[in-house]
């Protein structure tokens, strides 16, 4: 699908989307939940599809979402397929295998697009250590394994990705017979941990985080035999780029985000600042404005998410802004840091790649071009909210990778007042 954005002023009221980060915590808590779980407010991502999916193949049933409710019933992990496929989902692979691993049938974990060649080596480096038997395609997919987990005292290298400190937690946090530690090096993404946690304590788990270097997982006790409810929240992730439209091209304004969240993304609401944007945050709604944007510098090391948001902020700011953390961008949906810089450079934006730092040069305009998505959602979204003020059409190839993470964002654009054409299957207009 290709989607033309022409620039366009922006304005209005937009409810953020569910959290799929709280949404794919919240099936996984709900499958261990031996018993009934109300999810309020369900996401509807494709990685929140995928997530449902697997509890489903690992034994969980789904009512339809009634009244933006979803109840899911469960007795535990019992595998009715011996296989489950967790879509592009990298948090969905790396939390949900070990929390499969807790059954005694053997597993075949799959996946597909970009997360065929995301490395899984870990699962090789990790899962014996644990009892569990695996099989991976030279540390890549498909994987097999044959559990059961055994929760014991280990230590991990949490550098690549917390997704996988995720699944441990989770996992152990349902198994553990006695307290047990898993000891972390090099922890990065943190604020994700944070929302593990939380997750984790709603469904009554029990584990002492000792400043991110060891946690401490202590038997569960079932909270009640009555339903459990989680309510998703919004989703600081893609909101990010709604706020960042509304300091580009007009003032905006979102309700639905908690400023208490643990998500990593609300950092967007720093940057936002630095640069200078109009910015008002009360407690229900966040307001933003465009101002006399200038560079900032900012470390999105533990946010590498706000990569694509930021650079579109950056585009438009006076300057050179640096921000930090590029060694997080290798193996997501794409290599973001290139993608990054070959995409905006059709724009006319400079983006230099030092080290770990990203330098983009901004303040001089953007220029109408033909972007392509690279099958990543988020190069999709910054592509697009850049476009608000381009001095042209900007046509964006493989628009449709927003579907991933946030289906209605072309719409909530569209409700703001964006002048956005779909065209399916259609070449580009000349």
């Amino acid at each position: 699908m290709i989607v033309k954005i022409s620039p366009a002023k922006i304005s209005g009221v937009i409810n953020a989307s569910a959290s799929k980060s709280a949404m794919q915590r919240a099936c996984a808590a709900a499958l261990l939940n031996e018993g009934e779980t109300i999810i309020v407010n369900p996401g509807k991502s494709n990685d929140d599809l995928a997530a449902l999916d697997v509890i489903g193949n690992l034994g969980a049933t789904t009512t339809e979402n009634i009244n933006n409710r979803l109840t899911i019933v469960s007795k535990g992990i019992n595998p009715v397929t011996g296989e489950m496929n967790c879509g592009e989902s990298g948090l969905g692979i790396r939390m949900f295998a070990p929390i499969a691993a807790l059954s005694t049938e053997e597993i075949i974990i799959n996946g597909s697009g970009s997360l065929l060649i995301r490395p899984m080596d870990f699962f090789d480096d990790i899962f014996p250590k644990l009892g569990i038997k695996v099989e991976s395609n030279k540390g890549k997919l498909p994987i097999k394994i044959k559990g059961p987990l055994q929760p014991t005292d280990i230590a991990i290298d949490g550098s690549l990705s917390s997704q996988f400190l995720t699944g441990l937690l989770m996992a152990y946090g349902k198994a553990a017979t006695q307290r047990v530690t898993i000891t972390v090096t090099n922890l990065k993404s943190k604020p994700y941990i944070d929302l593990t946690l939380q997750v984790m304590k709603h469904f009554g788990y029990a584990v002492v985080n000792h400043d991110y270097k060891t946690f401490e997982i202590h038997p569960a006790t079932q909270l009640t035999s009555q339903p459990i409810n989680y309510e998703v929240e919004g989703d600081w992730s893609g909101a990010s780029f709604l706020l960042v439209a509304g300091a580009i091209a007009g003032e905006i304004t979102i309700k639905g985000l908690d400023v208490f969240s643990t998500q990593a993304d609300k950092a967007i609401l720093h940057a936002l600042t630095m640069c200078e944007a109009v910015i008002s945050i009360e407690e229900k709604q966040i307001v933003v404005g465009p101002g006399k944007l200038k560079a900032f510098h900012f470390d999105a090391t533990d946010c590498p998410d706000l990569f694509p948001p930021l650079v579109a902020l950056a585009a438009y700011c006076e300057g050179i802004t640096v921000i930090e953390g590029v060694s997080r961008l290798a193996h997501k949906e794409s290599n973001r840091g290139l993608t990054l810089q070959q995409e905006f450079g059709k724009m006319g934006i400079e983006i230099s790649l030092q080290d770990d730092l990203m330098l983009v040069k901004g303040g001089n305009g953007l220029n109408a071009a033909r972007v392509h998505s690279h099958h990543d959602h988020r190069i999709a979204m910054a592509c697009a909210v850049a476009a608000l003020k381009a001095d042209g059409d900007v046509f964006i190839e493989d628009a449709e990778a927003i579907n991933k993470s946030y289906p209605d964002f072309y719409a909530h654009l569209e409700k703001a007042g964006a002048m956005i054409s779909l065209q399916r299957n259609q070449p580009l207009e000349t």
